[in-house]
């Protein structure tokens, strides 16, 4: 469901403009106008979190195998946990875990030496016993387990109040947030950008922020920057009532198969990644990837088999070859910086990147070296694979 709001005049210019209306951009414009940023400006094509961020599981976790995941999602989990004091909006967030189902001693090796990690950067993670996996989520069959991975600070939480209450701070600290306004292009003299073009007008400013997710590759483009950007169709279904459901139930996600879910009111919010899924802007809900569902359902949770469905819709990942963020400032084009392409990681990252381009466009030194995240590292073969995602 996306975050509607009063679409706004667009102005003839602004000292910053961003591009996207998701839980990135929002984030962004809240901590812009919270540090006294004047003529901040958000356009959105949409509504606000129409793009992947309302279409996301919700899940927030700082259990990663990268230290700077690791640092922009704890960072994350403190700004969830204060939401309803700053920016001020309750979310809905439910702490109650994050459960890694692992079926191969490679993995346990893999989250093995992740926790420990993890440990070192003051985070809880722990390795656990299949048997105490299952007394965590009960609908789990313990079948071809050899261990998990707990995680007790993370959980879930609702996306669509996250963007909610970043959009009304920042318009109350004094950011405009246009929605329905496409961005046509971007405009440079040399390599100073010089203005932003839409489809009710142009933007004159000096400062522009991508921070639209799928779409960035294009847009980035249009001003001879590369961020390599390609949008994967993920699907999710809403289960009916499920009697005996523990209300601390974790997210549980279930490695080998990437079969996830959380609790959803009285149900449970369920997905899978799909191998077979071409890359592309394909935004219609479909049945095709539910066999695929089913059979991992058969092995893991049969007791599901029998539960009816309520409800879904489909999103997109933006991906990098990597399946790490995006974040940085252009080296060629002046002030046009990015925070794109989180793989599946950028809802529980959006309150930490908010910070840290925040810091950026004022020239300060954010709380941690996001460097490694440069868009430049393709060029420079120095990827930074995080392992730690399905």
């Amino acid at each position: 469901m996306a975050v509607v709001g009063r679409a706004g005049e667009l102005p003839d210019s602004a000292d910053v403009v961003i591009i996207g209306g998701g839980v990135m951009g929002t984030s962004i414009a809240f901590h812009l106008a919270e540090a006294g940023v004047e003529r901040v400006l958000l356009l959105e094509m949409n509504e606000l979190g129409s793009g992947s961020t309302c279409k996301a599981a919700g899940g927030v976790r700082a259990n990663f195998s990268d230290s700077v995941n690791i640092a922009l999602g704890a960072r994350s989990l403190e700004a969830f946990a204060a939401f309803q004091e700053r920016p001020g909006q309750e979310i809905d967030l439910h702490r109650v875990g994050y459960l890694f189902l692992l079926d191969a001693d490679e993995q346990v090796e893999q989250f093995r030496e992740s926790t420990q990690l993890q440990n070192t950067l003051g985070q809880p993670t722990r390795m656990i016993s299949v048997d105490e996996a299952v007394a965590l989520a009960p609908v789990v069959a313990p079948d071809g387990l050899v261990g998990a991975c707990f995680s007790p600070t993370g959980g879930h939480c609702t996306p669509e109040s996250v963007v909610l209450g970043y959009a009304t701070a920042a318009r109350r600290l004094g950011a405009t947030l246009v929605t329905g306004c496409e961005v046509l292009g971007i405009d440079a003299v040399g390599n100073c950008l010089s203005a932003v073009r839409t489809d009710r007008g142009v933007v004159r400013t000096g400062t522009v922020i991508c921070a639209a997710g799928a779409w960035s590759e294009s847009l980035a483009a249009s001003v001879g920057v590369e961020l390599p950007v390609t949008p994967v169709r993920r699907q999710i279904v809403v289960t009916e009532a499920i009697a005996g459901l523990p209300a601390e139930l974790p997210m549980t996600i279930d490695f080998g198969s990437t079969f996830y879910f959380h609790r959803e009111g009285p149900g449970l919010l369920v997905g899978m990644s799909d191998p077979d899924e071409q890359s592309g802007f394909h935004l219609n809900r479909t049945d095709t990837w539910i066999p695929r569902l089913t059979d991992v359902m058969v092995r893991r949770a049969p007791a599901l088999l029998d539960v009816g469905l309520i409800g879904g819709w489909a999103g997109l990942y933006e991906v990098t070859p990597d399946h790490n963020a995006l974040i940085g400032e252009a080296a060629d084009v002046s002030r046009f910086l990015y925070a794109t392409g989180f793989s599946g990681h950028g809802f529980l990252q959006g309150p930490a990147v908010g910070e840290v381009i925040r810091d950026l466009y004022l020239g300060r030194e954010p709380f941690v070296d996001i460097s490694p995240l440069d868009a430049g590292r393709f060029q420079r073969s120095t990827t930074r694979a995080e392992r730690n995602v399905v």
